[in-house]
């Protein structure tokens, strides 16, 4: 079954609530355009990949997502993340379609990280998590048909995925990618990132703010 991406992306001008305390608010909704662009760069090189769907009202998301020739949908952009994917789920399902929802945070992933967890989920119905490096969360999913199993995300959402899958009868495939697994959310996140050094959109924008940052101190 061909698979498309699904990446649901917020109001960027409240983007990373969680980061107030370290980024301004003009700095963070910049954090999550650069890491939206970081993300499509990458899943724009995997020719496995039927298409792109963002999911968003988000101007400046959809102006971005345009440029990579994306298809937007605003369907379930309102109902948060969970809606978000669940709304393309249905749309895709209905066009005969996998689904891979892919957060917008994770600038770290790589071309062979999404590759590697294609190549790892089975034939159709079939059910793919990546969890989050807490073990908690679920920052990736894979399922084919796209509305095989329904989803719910959230911080403690690893766990409960993984039996909803089972209770349609299907067994869960686990797949750890560290490119996948480290979502900036926290202050703790954004230092890991920032340690781990990229040549990504999001790592250059938060060196040349700790940069300015630092000159005028």
């Amino acid at each position: 079954m061909k698979i498309f991406a699904v990446v649901p992306v917020k109001d960027t001008r409240q983007a990373k609530q969680r980061l107030a305390r370290t980024l301004p608010a003009s700095i963070r909704q910049k954090l999550a355009l650069a890491m939206l662009q970081d993300v499509l760069d990458t899943l724009s090189a995997v020719n496995e990949l039927a298409g792109i769907i963002l999911v968003t009202e988000d101007a400046e998301a959809t102006r971005i997502a345009r440029s990579y020739n994306v298809r937007v949908s605003a369907e379930g952009a309102r109902d948060g993340h969970t809606g978000a994917v669940t709304a393309a789920g249905r749309l895709l399902a209905a066009e005969g379609f996998g689904m891979m929802a892919v957060p917008a945070d994770i600038p770290l992933v790589a071309p062979a990280d999404i590759r590697s967890v294609l190549i790892s989920h089975g034939e159709s119905p079939a059910f793919t998590i990546v969890p989050a490096r807490d073990m908690q969360g679920s920052n990736t999913i894979l399922c084919s048909p796209a509305d095989a199993v329904p989803l719910r995300f959230g911080s403690n959402s690893y766990y409960p995925h993984l039996d909803a899958a089972k209770s349609r009868g299907i067994m869960p495939c686990v797949v750890q990618v560290p490119g996948i697994a480290l979502d900036l959310d926290t202050p703790d996140d954004l230092r890991e990132f920032l340690a781990a050094g990229s040549q990504t959109r999001a790592h250059n924008l938060l060196s040349e703010f700790s940069s300015a940052k630092a000159a005028s101190a």
